[in-house]
């Protein structure tokens, strides 16, 4: 009841005019911007985070939770209208939204996807306000060498699920942590990885790494690979459903809540499998599966459900124990930090006001957003006819103006430039770039932590090994090993579900036709190099 008590306290604080303001604008501009081919909500995210600097910290991060919600359901509109995800989580709502939309049901589709996100972004949010309090008290009695176990784990998790090729991961991961490195070691006091350069002595700011990586990044590789034929958009109508649509969707809603919540507040990794067990889920449960592969309503309901479930379960090891387990919670632990919180397990005695406000604000950005976007969706579809050279100059402009507005120097513009040339040369040569971020955030974090522990052993390597942290390690081994141990497993008696959802994703990408944003998310999770449109 203490939990519920204090979210009526953070309602008192998200309820404000100026507070509803900035959700009600930062919903706006998120779907406005999420809502354009091939930006996702981590790029939507990086995009908008330097408009947020001059705000107070709560107005700020309740902005951030309407620009959240508003660049998730934007990739759902491009994934449904232009069969063009922002993500690859969206991959899977491709598969049956553009068919639905090519069938003349976009408007049903667009409605599934709003009304799923609201109900699960609602239960999902509902949970983390109520779990979150005991995880972190749980948290506060974790030793450092447990905490370092435990982003150890992260590390490997998001290398290891991105894609097959593990080395491209643990490559963007090694980036990462080397631009983490960058500045004063506050233990010596010595300069690192500095050249001499002093702007760069206090280390470099993580909202030019972030905006650098994913905006510019991705902006400079889909510029380089554009369509030359025209963006061919479906036409909306209302978006409403009938009785047999609202009979149809609204267990794919409660299921895909339920799968998303848990696999999002695991630190292992994006929505793609859950969104895949989803898929399969309700294809395997439908009543009509002869409807699959042609536009079933519950093959978008279930997997917009699980979508926004995992990202609201996401937030709980984010705001708990400060580890970000998708870009873009990566992103908006960025948010946090820039403004000299630190999020870890002792956020929840010292900002009360901040992060209740901020779960608050959840429920708000996610009513909003459905208020809003029903009506507005053939609004938003006039939107993607937007000439896409116009677009992506527009946002390396913004990415440009933003970088230099967070610390008015220009010698960011430079670092912005240089991170962007490494985002694209990352997606070209297929390295994922949520390691390489997460790299950022966690590294120093992380040496921290290992210093700490090993002070208080005197150096002794064996004060690394405690009840929690050898259990996390068991697990760690068990990740690394787990390509071995497949290979030995009969076939059968690997997981018929998972090779089911890879099989309708491989099929997607091939018959579907899905465009440049997909295979840059799919090659950039270490699936090879990635193919530009012709």
């Amino acid at each position: 009841m203490d939990a519920l008590n204090q979210l009526v306290d953070g309602f008192g604080t998200a309820l404000t005019p100026g507070n509803l303001l900035y959700a009600f604008v930062g919903v706006l501009l998120g779907t406005a911007i999420g809502v354009l081919p091939g930006i996702g909500p981590a790029m939507t995210i990086a995009l908008l985070l330097p408009l947020t600097r001059g705000l107070d910290v709560t107005s700020a991060l309740i902005m951030f939770a309407g620009i959240y919600y508003g660049g998730m359901y934007g990739g759902s509109t491009t994934s449904i209208l232009l069969n063009t995800p922002g993500e690859s989580a969206s991959v899977v709502t491709a598969i049956e939204g553009n068919k639905m939309a090519k069938a003349g049901r976009a408007a049903q589709a667009l409605a599934t996807a709003a009304i799923g996100s609201f109900v699960a972004g609602t239960i999902a949010t509902l949970l983390l306000a109520l779990l979150a309090p005991s995880v972190a008290d749980l948290a506060v009695q974790v030793s450092p060498a447990d905490f370092f176990a435990i982003m150890l784990l992260a590390f490997i998790a998001v290398t290891s699920v991105l894609g097959s090729s593990r080395i491209r991961g643990l490559a963007a991961l090694g980036l990462g942590l080397t631009i983490g490195l960058i500045g004063i070691d506050k233990t010596s006091g010595q300069q690192r990885l500095t050249f001499g350069i002093p702007e760069i002595a206090d280390g470099i700011d993580v909202i030019v790494v972030a905006v650098g990586l994913f905006a510019v990044g991705e902006a400079l590789w889909t510029a380089a690979h554009l369509r030359r034929k025209p963006i061919e958009v479906i036409p909306v109508g209302n978006p409403r459903m009938s009785r047999n649509d609202w009979a149809r969707s609204w267990k794919p809603w409660l299921r895909g809540t339920v799968i998303g919540f848990p696999f999002g507040a695991i630190p292992a990794g994006g929505a793609e499998i859950p969104t895949f067990l989803s898929y399969v889920t309700e294809k395997r449960l439908s009543k009509h599966p002869e409807e699959f592969g042609h536009g079933a309503i519950e093959g978008v309901a279930g997997p917009e459900a699980t979508n926004n479930a995992s990202a609201a379960g996401g937030l709980v090891p984010m705001l708990t124990l400060g580890i970000p387990t998708t870009a873009t919670a990566a992103i908006m632990l960025a948010a946090i930090q820039s403004y000299g919180i630190e999020p870890g397990p002792q956020l929840f005695d010292k900002e009360p006001e901040l992060v209740w406000g901020l779960i608050a604000s959840l429920f708000i950005g996610n009513t909003v957003l459905l208020v809003l976007n029903l009506p507005l969706a053939p609004v938003w579809a006039r939107l993607l006819r937007i000439p896409r050279t116009y677009l992506y100059a527009g946002i390396l402009f913004f990415s440009s103006l933003g970088a230099y507005a967070a610390n008015a120097n220009t010698f960011d513009l430079f670092l912005l430039l240089v991170i962007g040339a490494l985002g694209f040369m990352m997606r070209r040569y297929g390295l994922p770039v949520l390691p390489c971020i997460i790299g950022v955030i966690l590294g120093p974090f992380a040496e921290q932590k290992l210093r700490q522990a090993l002070q208080i052993s005197n150096g002794d390597v064996g004060g690394l090994f405690e009840p929690i942290s050898v259990v996390v390690y068991c697990i760690v081994g068990l990740i690394l090993l787990w390509p071995l141990v497949r290979r030995l497993l009969p076939r059968k008696a690997v997981s018929s579900v998972l090779a089911e959802a890879t099989h309708e994703i491989e099929e997607s990408h091939h018959h579907h036709g899905l465009t440049n944003a997909v295979s840059v998310e799919r090659h950039a999770s270490g699936d090879g190099r990635a193919e530009p449109d012709r």
